[in-house]
């Protein structure tokens, strides 16, 4: 089972691929969707539109995990990244994947105990469920924080899924 976790942004927006093997966790890829700064609001909409294809057709996750869209003081922003939303809910419609959302205080605090985690926190609980080899690339400036906040988003998923997350979880934990 393939899993896609979405951490959605106009700008760049984080991924990551999640395999479950066998009850373990294998972080398949993991990174960034990224939109020309120059470019007009419906072709950054498009650019998202496209890549988030590419990478269903390279990678054939079987559910998408998404998070919410959080409302916080900047409301230009926040109906910016609503329409990126839309544009990825498309995308899944688009090959039929089931998607959930999941509001960023849920992520943090299944993933790492704590509904109020900073970035640095999630982003070594993360870490700590999928290995040291998940971090940024080396002499490399990256929005490491939005890919690891995708797979914070399958994490949440494939550990609250009723379908498989209560097994995993406690084959996980033993």
């Amino acid at each position: 089972m393939k899993i896609i976790g979405i951490d959605p942004g106009t700008a760049t927006t984080g991924y990551g691929v999640i395999e479950i093997v066998e009850e373990k966790l294998i972080p398949v890829k993991f990174d960034l969707i990224e939109t020309s700064k120059n470019g007009t609001p419906e072709q950054r909409l498009a650019s998202i539109h496209r890549q988030l294809l590419d990478i269903f057709d390279i990678y054939q996750p079987e559910e998408m995990a998404i998070e919410k869209v959080f409302f916080a003081t900047n409301r230009k922003t926040a109906i910016r990244v609503g329409q990126a939303q839309g544009v990825m809910l498309l995308a899944a419609a688009t090959y039929n994947l089931p998607v959930f959302e999941y509001a960023p205080g849920t992520i943090k605090k299944v993933v790492s105990g704590n509904g109020r985690a900073d970035k640095k926190m999630v982003e070594q609980s993360v870490r700590d469920h999928l290995g040291s080899g998940v971090h940024s690339r080396p002499n490399e400036k990256t929005h490491f924080d939005n890919a690891a906040d995708a797979l914070a988003v399958a994490l949440c998923h494939i550990y609250t899924s009723q379908k498989r997350g209560e097994k995993l979880w406690q084959q996980l934990i033993k």
